[in-house]
C-alpha cells in the first residue's frame, strides 16, 4: 500500500471539468465546497468512491491555485505521519518549498518537484479523520510515510 491518495488539477471552471470527466470517464463527484485560505477564496471538490481521488480546485488568480494561464495537473497528494518533518526532507532532497496551509492553520504543504512540473503536496496523517467524513463518509483508514523511519 502507499500513501499517495490524489491527483490534483487546477481548473478555471469546476463546473465544467466535472462534466468533462464525467462524460469522459464516468467519474462520480461528491459537492463542491467553498473554502478561504489566507486572503484567497477558492472551491474544491473530489470524486467519490475511493482513493485514489482526482481533486479539482478553482482558485483566483495569484492564489496557489491561479489557472488564469489554463487548467493544469497541480500536484500528487500524499499523507504524512509529521508534516513539518516531511517537508524539511522533501526540502533536503532538493524539492523546494512552494506553499504551506502550515501558517493558516492547515496541516499540508506542497514542494515542487521540476522533474515533473508540477508539485508534490504532503497533508498531515492527523487531517486524514475529517478529510474521509467530508469527501468519503465511511472510508477506510489510508496510510501515511513514516518519516520518523
Amino acid at each position: 500500500m502507499t500513501s499517495f491518495y490524489h491527483v490534483c488539477f487546477v481548473v478555471p471552471d469546476l463546473e465544467r471539468a466535472m462534466h468533462d470527466f464525467r462524460r469522459a470517464a464516468g467519474l462520480e463527484w461528491s459537492e463542491p465546497v467553498s473554502d478561504r485560505i489566507g486572503e484567497w477564496d477558492f472551491r474544491i471538490v473530489f470524486t467519490t468512491g475511493g482513493p485514489p481521488f482526482i481533486e479539482l480546485i478553482e482558485g483566483p488568480a495569484g492564489s496557489p491555485w491561479d489557472a488564469t494561464a489554463g487548467a493544469r495537473f497541480d500536484h500528487l497528494g500524499f499523507w504524512t505521519d509529521d508534516i513539518h518533518q516531511g517537508s524539511r526532507r522533501l526540502t533536503e532532497q532538493g524539492l523546494p518549498p512552494d506553499f504551506s496551509g502550515c501558517p493558516f492553520g492547515r496541516p499540508f504543504t506542497y514542494h515542487h518537484m521540476p522533474s515533473i512540473g508540477a508539485r508534490i503536496e504532503l497533508v498531515d496523517l492527523g487531517r486524514q479523520s475529517a478529510f474521509l467524513d467530508a469527501w468519503h463518509p465511511g472510508g477506510a483508514p489510508m496510510p501515511g510515510i513514516a518519516e520518523g523511519g
